[in-house]
């Protein structure tokens, strides 16, 4: 099962064809079709059978729905509906611990079955500190099934917590920094992606791309984007430069040639495995 681009995750709400499909014909790496926070309670059942009918035609890479939290009204009746159609991956909201992952990965496993899919092609894709819960129970994700990436989400959190999901200055509050924090440290646990949450206002740019440089110099691979205009400036910040891509490939090369070696030299400085490893996912990124 091959690893899924995730630089710039795109947003669209269920029930709106024109916006899927715009958000779908867009240079996004991968597009989220959203059941949950974006559809009002009265239009939930609406954005199911929109998708319903809509999924099965799409053919681009990279196709999540994010379905509304296990344990709501709504959590069975979203997979029911989008599971037939094949996506690539399930966001699952209000992720709360490798137990609800292991519920999920049972759920997906009777309906892939019931459409005739591979057991275990839909991958998940969660959403995993937008409650204090959920921050505490990270350490519990390592091994969980399906797993494709991780997501820090700031505006649950700070709801969760009676703050504000970013202070005057930009900058988070103290548990929203150490949830962040901990859900890299979680991410690397579980070998796979962290992405970092939405920048909320489209019309800020500057903004953005602040905020996006620094999630990739704390070692994000990526970012949600909430409109079409983010998307180009993430991808920018989260794909490394020539120079840095050509190192990576000669280090991979280096340990191709090597296979037995646990240490080369590459232009006079010493290269082990672990530079070997940070070669392999900056190469992900290209």
């Amino acid at each position: 099962m091959g690893a899924m681009k995730l630089r710039n995750p795109l947003f669209a709400p269920a029930d709106s064809a024109r916006k899927m499909e715009k958000a779908l014909a867009s240079a996004a790496d991968a597009v989220i079709l959203d059941l949950e926070d974006s559809v009002a309670e009265g239009r939930k059942a609406e954005a199911r059978d929109v998708l319903r009918g809509m999924l099965p035609g799409v053919e681009r890479a990279g196709v999540i729905v994010r379905v509304n939290p296990v344990g709501t009204a709504h959590h069975l009746a979203d997979l029911a509906a989008v599971v037939p159609g094949a996506p690539d991956a399930i966001m699952l909201p209000k992720c709360c611990g490798g137990a609800q992952l292991a519920v999920l990965d049972r759920q997906l496993a009777v309906l892939e079955a019931a459409s005739g899919l591979p057991e275990g092609g839909i991958r998940v894709l969660p959403i995993a500190t937008e409650t204090a819960a959920s921050v505490l129970a990270l350490g519990s994700l390592a091994g969980a099934p399906r797993l494709v990436g991780l997501c820090f989400g700031a505006e649950d959190l700070a709801a969760d917590l009676g703050t504000s999901p970013r202070l005057p200055s930009g900058l988070y509050p103290a548990a929203t920094v150490a949830a962040r924090g901990l859900l890299l440290l979680a991410a690397a646990a579980c070998g796979v992606p962290a992405l970092d949450t939405p920048w909320p206002d489209p019309r800020d740019p500057e903004g953005l791309r602040r905020e996006a440089e620094a999630a990739a110099a704390d070692g994000f691979s990526g970012k949600l984007c909430i409109h079409p205009d983010q998307v180009a400036p993430v991808a920018d910040v989260f794909t490394p430069d020539a120079a840095r891509l050509e190192w990576a490939r000669r280090v991979v090369s280096g340990f191709a040639a090597n296979p037995g070696a646990g240490v080369f030299s590459l232009d006079g400085r010493m290269i082990d495995r672990p530079h070997l490893r940070l070669a392999e996912r900056l190469l992900a990124l290209e």
